[in-house]
């Protein structure tokens, strides 16, 4: 896991529902435990880092989570207030253009600009530096959207360094392309279930990420992977006592369950050329701190 973090921003991307918040913040946890300073950033979400640490939601301002750990919900409106405001440098510009109530009607309107700062403010955090010339952080950790619109929002530099004309706006383009395509500093974390669309959507995610967006993809995590628990033996025997024992189908059930973990996994290694790192399905009633030191513990394992 050491050349992983020494990235500057991995983006966690899969199907929605594969837990890909569960692994942001586990792998946040892994981050901070090797001395790094990490911020997680969700977008325009209901922000589950905090719930997951154990502590109050921290919204739409950076906060910390954990010991050496923040976290960020970014959404449009703020994330354009202070884009603007790093580009445009004045407050009062930014108050007489982008407060008034008839040019934010307009920006509403432009196709993806809600994603395009959203993007931007992540990525300003990644090259973020503090009164002292150090980065403020070690490591961004970006929880895309799901797949279809994480990879749309990725190769969003790339539309607009090809279309828009030569400016402020296309410079930022191509400097947030060159982070993104620069295997040294960024690279992205697959997530998937041991299930039939989350494995062939990740199958396509991972085409789409090196041929449309070009961008490195440093490992994949199987998400809620049941191991096999019993020989040949013992299973022919739980075969026998099925019919008649509540108990024994039980186990049988979870049995196929770890089958079906295998042949998912085993499809993935052929389709998906990257470091496969298993992590357990956790039999909890509740998931808070305790259960993602866990997976934590089977990523650091993996």
């Amino acid at each position: 896991m050491a050349s992983l973090f020494e990235r500057r921003l991995l983006t966690v991307i899969g199907k929605g529902g594969v837990g890909k918040s569960t692994i942001s913040a586990a792998l946040a946890l892994v981050a901070a435990r090797r001395g790094k300073r990490v911020l997680v950033c969700e977008l325009n979400t209901k922000e589950r880092v905090s719930a997951l640490l154990g502590t109050p939601e921290v919204g739409a301002s950076i906060g910390p989570v954990a010991e050496r750990i923040d976290a960020v919900d970014i959404r449009p409106r703020e994330a354009l207030r202070e884009y603007a405001l790093m580009v445009l440098r004045f407050r009062s510009i930014y108050d007489a253009v982008f407060e008034n109530r008839f040019v934010r009607h307009f920006l509403r309107a432009i196709p993806s600009l809600a994603e395009l700062v959203m993007l931007g403010k992540v990525l300003y955090h990644v090259d973020e530096k503090g009164p002292d010339g150090r980065f403020r952080y070690d490591l961004v950790i970006l929880d895309s959207p799901a797949t279809g619109h994480g990879l749309g929002m990725l190769r969003l530099p790339q539309v607009l360094t090809d279309t828009v004309p030569p400016g402020p706006l296309a410079d930022e383009a191509a400097k947030m392309r060159r982070l993104l395509t620069d295997d040294q500093r960024s690279a992205a974390v697959l997530v998937a279930l041991p299930e039939s669309m989350p494995v062939s959507e990740t199958v396509d995610l991972d085409r789409g990420l090196r041929e449309t967006v070009g961008m490195a993809r440093a490992a994949l995590v199987l998400n809620g992977v049941v191991a096999p628990r019993f020989s040949a033996e013992e299973r022919a025997r739980l075969e026998q006592a099925a019919g008649e024992e509540r108990l024994a189908r039980a186990v049988l059930s979870r049995e196929r369950r770890a089958e079906l973990s295998s042949h998912y996994a085993e499809r993935l290694a052929l389709e998906v050329r990257l470091p496969q790192l298993a992590v357990p399905f956790l039999f909890s009633e509740q998931f808070g701190r305790a259960a993602l030191e866990r997976v934590a513990d089977a990523l650091e394992a993996a």
